[in-house]
């Protein structure tokens, strides 16, 4: 295993609390819980050297384990509510891994379960972009529809005015002619040990990104785990599967 000479962790994040959706990375999604289509992801890896899931709930451990995913830890309560980091959180599975195993690990990739159409290409591929570039960390990124662009997007004012959030949207009358922005999709973030044990940075430093050009979907809110129960069965559709 490990990738070009370097070792490689998986963390799995999943807490047991969640506002939108209730027991949430429990819930299944083409017939599938969330955790297990992380954990297959996981499966799917060859060059991995270790993978865990890193909760505060006993039952979405077992649902790791199940699929086998370790879980040597129950997360502390600091790292447990709305409010936790993700790099205070991913730095403590990286070190209580370390403490496991009995090594380090050079690299770590953060695979979030609500991100249910990631593909195992799509981690390597951001892994390998960053030993590539010599980057300090990667993200997977997908490109901002038009019509949510800072050029078409809008304030009220206290009078229920609407106005340009940005002064020169009123001349891009097509999507064309607004330049292309991205957003953090969630399938995949890989970032090296100096940068997230060291520095608890993942995106603020030399992040490259790795756009993912097609449909996919993020679960936050019930609506969205319908959404990605479509897309799939849409995709095995195209596919002939």
């Amino acid at each position: 295993m490990a990738m070009r000479g370097l070792s490689v962790l998986a963390v799995v994040p999943a807490r047991g609390g969640s506002k939108g959706v209730p027991r949430k990375n429990l819930q299944a999604v083409g017939g599938q819980s969330l955790i297990a289509r992380a954990a297959a992801v996981v499966r799917a890896l060859p060059w991995l050297d270790a993978a865990l899931i890193s909760t505060d709930d006993p039952d979405i451990a077992e649902e790791g384990r199940r699929h086998g995913l370790q879980a040597p830890f129950l997360r502390p309560a600091e790292l447990s509510g709305d409010t936790a980091g993700a790099a205070e959180t991913w730095r403590h599975a990286w070190l209580e891994a370390e403490r496991q195993h009995g090594r380090r690990f050079d690299l770590s990739v953060w695979l979030q379960p609500t991100s249910p159409m990631r593909e195992p290409d799509e981690v390597t591929r951001t892994v390998t972009a960053m030993l590539d570039g010599n980057h300090a960390a990667a993200a997977t990124v997908s490109r901002v529809p038009g019509h949510h662009t800072p050029e078409k997007t809008f304030t009220i004012d206290p009078n229920g005015v609407m106005r340009f959030y940005l002064p020169e949207g009123a001349r891009h009358t097509s999507r064309q002619s607004i330049p292309p922005y991205y957003t953090r999709n969630g399938h995949c973030y890989a970032t090296r040990r100096a940068t997230l044990v060291d520095r608890l940075h993942i995106v603020e430093e030399d992040c490259c990104a790795v756009v993912i050009d097609r449909f996919i979907v993020n679960i936050d809110d019930p609506i969205e785990i319908e959404l990605a129960e479509w897309a799939m069965a849409r995709e095995a559709r195209l596919r002939g599967t």
